[in-house]
């Protein structure tokens, strides 16, 4: 039965999550459309900019994303504290640039600000919300929705009315979904490896990297510079490499000889993290982690039991 999303992510927790927004209609949100013929390229660059636009807005920082034919993934860590923090002409700035005046000149929009800061009840809300996961996805797919149906000369849904979210409850639950996002591209057999893994955050990190960056840690692509987790950069990026030799279609590599040391610190067991990497998509549903955690989060759900336990079970 279909739940409220609030009960598995309540409005102002923090966190990483992974969310799948996906198209209807058989519509193709990028690429070539193989019914028709039509390319779509184009539309990558407008989710790749509107999730750097994103990013400045909201507390959040984005760890991956992939831009897919017809659909998108997104790892993303709320960070609600952040939005306690910035003073009101922060949030009402931040606010504008998401949903700027019509009138774009600087007078409308110095109007627009005075008006936001001067309703208390609406400057409560525009921080909430500048916090919020849903209202960063609807930000999100909106405006690309908007861009898309002109473009197709049509109306109606654009995406499938509800994302799909997990909630990644530890460290390797995150790294194996950013691996699994980061990967999407070779696991469908449309790349051979990183470099032509384009729209993805893997190319943009590997597109940036020098020496010297590949021994900083890793840190978001994209919004607040926390710390992601402890691997650098430049191990990070050879976990992909390795790990999408095992992933991509016929073209397996050795797992137990060639893994990265790196692996040692989240994994102790090549295979079982290959296995992990894997099983984000399907293995799961509502929640990445060990056991416990996803008994913890079926008990706050009112259930009995959560789709990945057993998973999680065979992998601990």
């Amino acid at each position: 039965m279909t739940q409220a999303r609030s009960s598995l992510i309540p409005p102002g927790q923090a966190g990483t999550f992974h969310c799948i927004q996906r198209c209807v209609r058989r519509a193709f949100l990028c690429g070539v459309d193989r019914y028709t013929g039509r390319s779509f390229e184009h539309r990558k660059v407008w989710v790749e900019q509107r999730l750097a636009l994103l990013a400045e807005c909201f507390a959040v920082a984005i760890h991956a994303y992939a831009v897919m034919s017809n659909h998108l993934h997104l790892v993303v860590q709320l960070e609600p504290t952040l939005v306690r923090q910035w003073a009101d002409a922060e949030v009402a700035a931040r606010w504008i640039r998401l949903f700027p005046p019509r009138e774009g000149t600087p007078a409308a929009h110095e109007r627009k600000r005075d008006a936001l800061m001067a309703d208390p009840s609406r400057m409560s809300a525009a921080r909430a919300r500048l916090g919020d996961l849903s209202w960063l996805m609807r930000c999100l797919a909106e405006p690309i929705a908007r861009a898309a149906n002109a473009e197709d000369d049509c109306k109606g849904r654009f995406w499938e009315g509800r994302y799909k979210a997990q909630v990644l409850c530890d460290d390797r639950a995150v790294l194996a979904a950013m691996a699994y996002v980061d990967l999407n591209p070779i696991r469908a057999g449309m790349a051979n490896d990183l470099a032509q893994s384009h729209h993805t955050s893997a190319h943009v990190r590997l597109r940036g990297v020098s020496h010297d960056a590949t021994k900083a840690m890793l840190q978001p692509v994209a919004g607040s510079s926390v710390t992601c987790l402890p691997i650098r950069l430049g191990e990070y990026l050879a976990l992909l490499e390795w790990t999408g030799k095992q992933v991509r279609p016929g073209k397996r590599g050795s797992i137990a000889l060639s893994a990265p040391s790196v692996l040692a610190k989240f994994d102790a067991r090549p295979d079982r993290w290959v296995a992990r990497v894997k099983s984000i998509g399907s293995g799961y549903w509502r929640a990445v982690g060990e056991v416990q955690d996803l008994l913890e989060i079926a008990q706050r759900l009112g259930l009995r039991w959560l789709k990945g336990v057993g998973i999680a079970a065979k992998l601990a």
